[in-house]
């Protein structure tokens, strides 16, 4: 079979503003991990178990061996999930944090989520209590020692049910404490309220549930405050976010939206502390959950003020709607965004094999729905809210997916992530506790994480315990991040798509980045039973491009003998890819 590329091709990839390189320097490689669960070497795994019973990994525990392990991935950036104090089952009273109450809380460690004091660290994640602050500040030092930098979670839209702030600095006022609750909105508030009514507490479903004999359903809440996903009413359902409550940026939700922004609202002013006082603690970044349920208005009056304080400092933003991109790049001044809902969901339909799954939606996304933002897409397929690649829910084998994770690594020259985990096929099996059977690995409960465990050897971080296929599959991660984060075409080159000609089928697809200094033939085989047996041809515009490399297989590192001309023979397996320098 054989492709065509013609100009009429590169013209239109070129209106599409797909040589925008303004973010593309530098290529961020961003790690994930919950300190709670990398590293814990407990292996009991009891459904909806305790600290005591199954464990709980601890900041000294991501060592310079465990950061070793890491960097070598060729990562740039770890965010670490779960960090800032999060409302839990576990009792800490004896160095003043109380346990929660059943009644508000998801799991036995709960959601890291569910912020119960913005300027305090988990106690879950410390050897000593007493100097989890100290223990935190030590593992930012290390990353930094190692070469990498720091993201954690900022979490604007909600806090939980029981937020009080023990660690704030003087002269600071907790969310809250100065509201007028008999109003369901006031522009001075920091909360909504159900004025003359109490929180009613949903009722897990389940009358089976583990932590029944701790729950009565007494939670004291009266007035209501809304909840965090926002449901204005006092009974939020189960699979509401029931354990948080909703902030108030200045908009009055029962009256048509109307915003009230000036003067500036007392929340803005008191998350732009909050922002300040980690940044300032050298925290090199912030993961915004939710970043689309805080008004625009809110990000580009905060991000500035920060980043004058302290240049360098990256926003991550979560987002799913595409519409909104644009809104919250330019006027929002985040420095990325999610590509969950284009690349990853069309990502996924490839991976799971599904009849209606077709690479034409590759094209889709980077042609149409982040056009000219595709450096400034955070591209992925896993993470903590997603399901886990060899789950078998998903797709049941970790190297199915290997072709879609060269695609996301390769289409543009903006960050990809990888979820610890993910490099040795962890499939995220069991009932953990509140999350379910639901193949992820859980954010809400103590627990062991088996596959990663191996890699993690009781804290020797050698590797010792993988299989040699998960050896194989990790040195595949290696590899790949190694090509990509090196790669100049990937990082400021244009991209030109391979169009679909001849018997070529909807599962494979085929571009090329390129520019003056090196040029990527890149090939994605997501077909299970068919090879991708092609004859590239390069027109002139991007021979022009010299480049004096042999013409290599990158991932492998094996040469190709090409016979002189303006073609490339190529033949890709099925459920694999190849990156070819030429």
């Amino acid at each position: 079979m054989k492709f065509s590329l013609g100009k009429t091709t590169l013209i239109a990839l070129t209106i599409f503003g797909i040589t925008d390189s303004s973010m593309a320097q530098n290529k961020p490689i961003i790690y994930q991990l919950l300190p709670r669960l990398f590293g814990n070497t407990q292996t009991n795994n009891t459904t909806y178990g305790t600290i005591e019973q199954n464990g709980s990994g601890k900041f000294n525990d991501i060592s310079n061996k465990a950061l070793d392990g890491i960097k070598e991935l060729g990562v740039s950036h770890v965010w670490y999930t779960g960090v800032i104090a999060h409302a839990s089952l576990t009792d800490y009273s004896s160095f003043g944090i109380k346990a929660g109450d059943a009644d508000v809380i998801k799991g036995r460690a709960g959601s890291p989520y569910a912020i119960r004091d913005y300027y305090d660290v988990d106690p879950d994640l410390a050897v000593d209590v007493s100097k989890r602050m100290v223990e935190f500040e030590a593992l930012i030092a290390r990353t930094h020692q190692k070469g990498m930098k720091v993201l954690i979670d900022f979490v604007p839209n909600h806090v939980a049910r029981d937020y009080h702030s023990l660690a704030k600095p003087a002269g600071i006022a907790d969310f809250g404490a100065r509201d007028e609750v008999s109003k369901s909105f006031s522009q001075t508030n920091d909360y909504y309220y159900i004025p003359g009514k109490g929180l009613v507490v949903p009722l897990n479903p389940d009358p089976n549930d583990p932590l029944k004999n701790l729950k009565d359903g007494q939670f004291n809440e009266n007035p209501a405050k809304a909840t965090g996903n926002n449901v204005f009413s006092e009974k939020p359902a189960y699979d509401d976010w029931y354990e948080t409550i909703k902030l108030n940026y200045g908009i009055d939700y029962a009256n048509g939206e109307k915003h009230y922004f000036e003067p500036i609202p007392g929340v803005w002013l008191k998350m732009k502390d909050i922002l300040t006082y980690w940044a300032d603690k050298g925290v090199d970044g912030f993961r915004c959950d939710m970043a689309e349920m805080v008004p625009v208005a809110f990000w580009a009056w905060v991000i500035p003020q920060v980043k004058a304080k302290h240049p360098g400092i990256i926003f991550l933003g979560e987002a799913y709607n595409a519409a909104s991109y644009k809104e919250y790049l330019t006027t929002g001044n985040f420095d990325y965004l999610y590509d969950k809902v284009g690349l990853y969901d069309s990502l996924k339909k490839l991976i799971k094999n599904e009849a209606a799954a077709d690479v034409k939606e590759i094209s889709r996304v980077w042609q149409v729905e982040s056009a000219g933002y595709g450096d400034r897409m955070l591209r992925f397929l896993e993470n903590h809210d997603e399901e886990r690649i060899a789950s078998a829910g998903f797709a049941g084998k970790a190297e199915l997916a290997l072709p879609a994770m060269v695609v996301s690594a390769t289409l543009s020259g903006g960050p990809v992530m990888l979820y610890f985990g993910q490099e040795v096929g962890e499939p995220g099996k069991g009932i953990e506790g509140f999350g379910g059977d639901d193949n992820r690995t859980t954010i809400f409960d103590y627990w062991g994480v088996p596959e990663h465990q191996k890699w993690m050897n009781k804290g020797a971080f050698d590797g010792a315990l993988l299989s040699k296929g998960q050896t194989s599959l990790r040195n595949y991660y290696k590899k790949l991040i190694q090509i990509v984060s090196g790669s100049d075409a990937i990082k400021t080159g244009a991209i030109y798509e391979v169009p679909r000609s001849g018997n070529m089928n909807n599962k494979m697809y085929a571009f090329i980045r390129y520019n003056g200094k090196q040029r990527l033939l890149i090939l994605a085989n997501f077909d299970r039973e068919q090879t991708l047996d092609a004859d590239i041809q390069i027109p002139e515009q991007i021979l022009k491009a010299r480049s004096s490399v042999r013409v290599t297989e990158l991932l492998t590192d094996r040469k190709l003998n090409i016979p002189a001309g303006t073609s490339i023979p190529v033949k890709v397996a099925p459920v694999s890819a190849q990156i070819i320098v030429f």
